[in-house]
């Protein structure tokens, strides 16, 4: 999921184009027996819950069908599937991307069939799934954020785990101190990743109202967001490699960078590559802006149901079943090692663990905890390859110092603002 998620900018820029007309492409039905779903998607495991789902419901059986990454390929192929009129019932996609989606008059609306059980799930992970109220999809996973740092290296400096932002950027200055080639934290430029800090911090990047979009990464809020990191980095007190890079994972590796701020999912980036730190990481809550208890949320998909959809509310059913099942929900953990969106899920004894990576310490109870903490006041936009494309370039520059984050921000908002008109897109001035 995590790789879905971060080549998401590989979207269709047809994406804002209303696919109005479609043909059904799923039946949903065979002679004389159950009822046929199809649903595409690539994230490990997902076809041990078909089989259980099987297995177990006779009558409506699902036809899993592995497809590339979203944004390496698979977002397009469900683009073009639905504008022939053949896509699938269900399909796997991104809460980044959902809104895209959504936008493309891709997606059935399906609130009536979910509406009784939309108590089993945090409201804030609904509103990644539709609009206004309404439910396109059924959430699968979430991806809080927290701080995966070297205990090791933080007990022998003598430094305990920064709780607000204001102390991380003392820890910083003291890990420095302590080790002068060594730096607290590497630089967050990915744009996905960057979007979970704004999101903790308040820091919208779209909002809708009266039925036009309104996009503001130049805010106030975000520039306050923007200045602390490049504050960091003009201190010199971060490192600047570039974002997945072979380099940071070996910086991981050697204690040269002693933390990563990042969603759940950075627990499997960092134990599949920094062998060489294995048993020193722990996990502590995310670093607060003052007093408010809030964090952010960086990745996490949904089960969407496709608009030609000829069996929605068995489409439903199934996705309701796979993300709450326990049996359902025991295999995604372990195959796709997710932090499940539902509350039953995230209830699930799995999630207790010991990781012998991380010390043996039980580092999901800490993301179980921050889950129910996530900022709820954010919104994704519909033109996120265009969004993610311009912050990502300007985030690339400035380890240069040929931009700053403010510098990048300002892109990414002239040429978010001139996407959405060019598409179509109402815009609120």
């Amino acid at each position: 999921m995590r790789r879905a998620r971060l080549a998401a900018t590989a979207l269709l820029a047809s994406a804002g184009i209303l696919l109005a007309g479609c043909g059904g492409g799923d039946t949903g039905t065979s002679a004389n027996g159950p009822a046929e779903i199809t649903f595409w998607g690539w994230a490990s495991g997902y076809e041990k819950s078909v089989e259980l789902w099987n297995a177990s419901h006779p009558d409506i059986q699902v036809k899993y069908e592995a497809i590339t990454d979203g944004g390496a390929g698979g977002y397009d192929k469900m683009f073009t599937a639905a504008k022939a009129g053949k896509a699938p019932c269900l399909a796997q996609i991104g809460y980044e991307t959902f809104t895209s989606f959504l936008a493309a008059g891709t997606l059935r609306d399906i609130s009536g069939d979910v509406r009784s059980r939309r108590g089993e799930f945090a409201d804030w992970v609904w509103g990644n799934v539709g609009v206004n109220g309404k439910a396109y999809g059924v959430p699968v996973d979430t991806a809080p954020m927290a701080m995966f740092y070297r205990a090791d290296l933080f007990e022998a400096a003598h430094i305990a785990p920064p709780k607000t932002w204001e102390e991380f950027a003392a820890a910083a200055a003291e890990v420095k101190a302590a080790d002068p080639s060594a730096r607290i934290m590497n630089l967050p430029t990915d744009p996905y990743l960057y979007a979970g800090f704004a999101w903790q911090g308040g820091a919208p990047w779209f909002g809708v109202k009266d039925d036009a979009w309104s996009v503001s990464l130049d805010s106030p809020a975000n520039t306050k967001v923007a200045r602390y990191w490049q504050g960091l980095f003009d201190r010199q007190l971060v490192t600047s490699y570039p974002a997945f890079d072979a380099a940071l994972y070996s910086a991981w590796s050697k204690g040269e960078v002693w933390a990563e701020v990042g969603p759940v999912w950075s627990a499997s980036l960092i134990r599949d590559n920094a062998a060489g730190s294995a048993g020193k990481w722990a996990v502590a809550p995310m670093p607060r802006w003052g007093t408010t208890d809030s964090v952010g949320n960086s990745g996490g998909s949904a089960t969407a149901v496709m608009k030609d959809c000829a069996r929605p509310k068995e489409a439903a059913e199934f996705a309701l079943w796979m993300s709450t099942d326990t049996e359902s929900v025991s295999n995604l953990i372990a195959s796709a090692a997710i932090l499940p969106a539902s509350k039953s899920g995230l209830a699930n004894t799995a999630l207790d663990a010991p990781q012998s990576y991380f010390g043996d310490r039980p580092i999901y109870r800490t993301f179980r905890q921050e889950a129910a903490k996530v900022n709820s006041g954010w919104r994704w936009g519909p033109v996120m390859s265009t969004t993610a494309s311009a912050l990502g370039d300007g985030l690339g520059k400035v380890h240069t110092r040929k931009a700053t984050f403010e510098d990048a921000l300002g892109e990414a908002q002239k040429g978010t603002d001139s996407a959405l008109r060019s598409q179509g897109f109402s815009v609120s001035e």
